[in-house]
């Protein structure tokens, strides 16, 4: 595979989002290579919990080990290969137990028993054979309650493969005044017929809001304005969908900054620091847990979106963070998981629930915008109408300092070409 001939710096090959081949390219040289993140350890919270998850092609478990820490294993059997549990998720005690010949393992996947054992006498297939247990990730790692995995065993640690994107699970955790987040155990998916790179390039696109989200930010702008007419104020969630429809201007004037390794930050555009009973009890506890500065330090961060490429889209002003699982190059999985402040009051967690179920789920007009821009976007990308995939907008403007590039215009399409700048070396290492 020639990766100069599919990416260039201002544009890109139509075949890097249609090609079969590419998509097992990308599972192998970067889905199943880097770091990808499993899940929130607040997921399995006792011994024997587990969470089922796909790590590019292939089935994972992660579970909660008796001594505390947390392992991701692969969901196969070493006898014939069977999956070793068929949920979502569950509790499967002390052991996992095969269900098609009873061989069962502890829960670090060694074996604990092969059931009539003798009829394996003097072959490979015996208890002290590591092949016979289940294979694990080679590396296990979390930050902030936060758990991946890599397949491999070399490459960058977590810490660096996250480099300055750890601000997205710093932020979220920083604004509980114990330092902590747990996962509400409601997952929305959302099954999008596109390439998963049209949703990571969408995240910090600023241009395309007041256009693709016109209709409802519009909508709700007037009804906005009729609420704060008739009762002086109007509740938060209709800011939520109004500021959509900022104008141009507006959009232009927020900067992307983006980092090594294709993660990305959008920075803030919403205010969502209103004087509110609300907001002012949720700070004080802020206050309270961390002093006046450090507080104030977390809670005037200019963050909206930081992206982890090749897969995370974290709003950790709104606790929200969305997950992708790609199944073919037309085909990706979403996952939209909504996190609680350990500590903070139920109204915090209300107002992020507002966001979650009117921006953010399978439900809302703004997904159903952006599922169809996509889906047209595979279609279209699939024709002969043309080889390339333009990112020339405002193309050698950004600024570049120790390899982060800050755009100087918001709709800079400077997000694009840094991920494929990310994308190439993981396709040539």
């Amino acid at each position: 595979m020639n990766v100069e001939k599919l990416v260039e710096p201002d544009r890109v090959h139509k075949h890097v989002y249609t090609d079969q081949a590419i998509f097992d390219a990308e599972m192998e040289k970067i889905w199943e290579r880097t770091w990808v993140y499993c899940g929130h350890e607040s997921q399995v919270k006792s011994p024997g919990d587990y969470y089922a998850v796909t790590i590019g092609r292939q089935p994972m478990i992660m579970v909660r080990q008796g001594d505390g820490g947390v392992q991701v294993l692969y969901n196969r059997c070493p006898h014939r290969g069977v999956q070793l549990v068929g949920n979502q998720y569950g509790n499967t005690g002390t052991s996992f137990v095969c269900s098609y010949h009873a061989w069962s393992f502890h829960l670090n996947g060694t074996v604990r028993a092969i059931p009539l054992a003798k009829g394996y006498e003097g072959t490979r297939m015996t208890k002290d054979n590591p092949d016979c247990g289940m294979k694990r990730a080679a590396r296990v790692d979390s930050y902030r309650g936060f758990v991946f995995a890599s397949l491999v065993d070399e490459g960058p640690s977590l810490t660096e493969f996250l480099g300055e994107a750890r601000i997205a699970f710093d932020d979220m955790c920083d604004r509980s005044p114990v330092g902590e987040v747990e996962v509400v155990p409601v997952c929305h998916r959302v099954m999008q017929h596109s390439n998963w790179k049209f949703f990571m390039e969408n995240q910090l696109d600023a241009l395309h809001p007041s256009v693709t989200h016109q209709s409802t930010g519009i909508s709700a702008g007037r009804v906005e304005k009729r609420v704060k007419a008739e009762q002086g104020a109007a509740p938060l969630y209709y800011h939520y969908l109004s500021t959509f429809a900022s104008s141009f201007e507006q959009w232009d004037a927020v900067q992307t900054i983006n980092f090594p390794h294709g993660h990305g930050i959008l920075k803030a555009y919403m205010g969502l620091r209103p004087q509110d009973p609300d907001t002012l009890e949720h700070e004080a506890l802020l206050v309270k847990a961390y002093g006046p500065e450090r507080a104030e330090e977390y809670l005037s961060r200019s963050i909206h979106h930081v992206l982890v490429y090749p897969y995370l889209s974290v709003q950790s002003p709104l606790q929200q963070l969305r997950c992708l699982r790609p199944i073919g190059p037309n085909k990706t999985q979403s996952e939209i998981w909504h996190f609680r402040l350990k500590g903070a009051p139920e109204a915090t967690y209300r107002r992020s629930l507002w966001y979650y179920n009117l921006v953010n789920s399978p439900a809302t007009m703004i997904n159903a915008d952006d599922l169809e821009n996509w889906t047209k976007g595979q279609w279209g990308l699939q024709s002969n109408g043309g080889d390339w995939v333009s990112f020339h907008r405002w193309y050698g403007d950004d600024r570049v300092e120790k390899g982060v590039t800050y755009s100087n215009h918001g709709t800079s399409e400077a997000v694009m070409r840094n991920q494929f700048s990310a994308w190439s070396k993981y396709m040539s290492a």
